[in-house]
């Protein structure tokens, strides 16, 4: 069931909508185009104010900021995407399974599921990149070990839900087997949650690739990444407080533009909120 948005809604979509396409803009522009090269040495021109060639200025190695900032988006955007992807194909598998067949299996299941959500994410991401070192598959690997637990324990207490719903009895009557009612019927109505889910997955994805970044457990230099350039940034926040700006302001906006999308998203797919 869905309903028609009202113009608060409409204009958080419309807002978030906007700053989300400026950030992707940018982040697939630059896998083809960036305005200097992002990882090119310039030690004469380091750490130069924003000027008509650096427009967010240089780095402390003489790098464009801008530029690093574009590509820093790409490598951002890439880690939380497969995050999301990874972590809501496994636990939505996992949790369709065991919250409708429900038996021995989904208790030792949700046994090891309660032992990993013991963990707070980011000490379990810091963990395992610890192991792994630092590098962008092993962050993507980290992020959704860190986050398929949660989303097993949503769609499994989300089926749970439907599996006790009169279409499901009906279905069962009718004699149709328990893997057609499980994907003729559990599935669909499974949607909204995981949808809403994943959209708040990704700016989590988003601030936790970044904290990885800034510690040193992310994407390791040079290839760049928001939490990185802040991470270098800051022994020159007062000498040289640009370095800190655009890094800073694509993961807020990034993160505002999830958040008023999922918002948009929410009131849209489930209208009783």
């Amino acid at each position: 069931m869905t309903a028609r948005l009202d113009s608060r809604s409409r204009l958080r979509l419309l807002a978030g909508g906007l700053l989300g396409a400026i950030v992707l803009a940018l982040s697939i522009v630059a896998i083809f185009w960036t305005p200097l090269d992002p990882n090119r040495l310039d030690v004469l021109h380091r750490l130069n104010a924003p000027d008509i060639r650096n427009l967010f200025g240089t780095d402390e190695f003489g790098r464009d900021v801008l530029s690093r900032a574009m590509t820093g988006g790409t490598t951002s955007l890439t880690v939380a995407i497969l995050t999301v992807a990874a972590a809501i194909a496994v636990g939505s598998t996992i949790g369709f399974l065991t919250g409708f067949f429900r038996g021995w299996t989904d208790r030792l299941v949700m046994i090891l599921n309660d032992t990993l959500l013991a963990f707070p994410g980011i000490l379990l991401a810091l963990g395992l990149s610890a192991v792994m070192g630092p590098r962008k598959y092993g962050t993507v690997l980290a992020l959704s070990v860190a986050y398929t637990p949660k989303v097993m324990r949503v769609v499994r207490g989300t089926v749970m839900s439907l599996r006790e719903r009169e279409y499901i009895e009906a279905s069962r009557a009718l004699g149709n087997g328990p893997v057609y009612t499980l994907v003729r019927h559990i599935v669909p109505n499974a949607v909204a949650p995981i949808a809403v889910l994943a959209t708040a997955m990704f700016g989590w994805a988003i601030l936790m690739e970044s904290a990885l970044s800034f510690l040193g457990l992310g994407v390791p230099p040079p290839a760049a990444t928001w939490g990185n350039m802040l991470a270098t940034a800051r022994p020159y926040l007062t000498s040289a407080p640009w370095l800190s700006v655009i890094p800073g302001m694509l993961i807020a906006a990034t993160l505002l533009s999830v958040n008023l999308l999922g918002d948009s998203l929410r009131d849209w797919l489930d209208p009783r909120m």
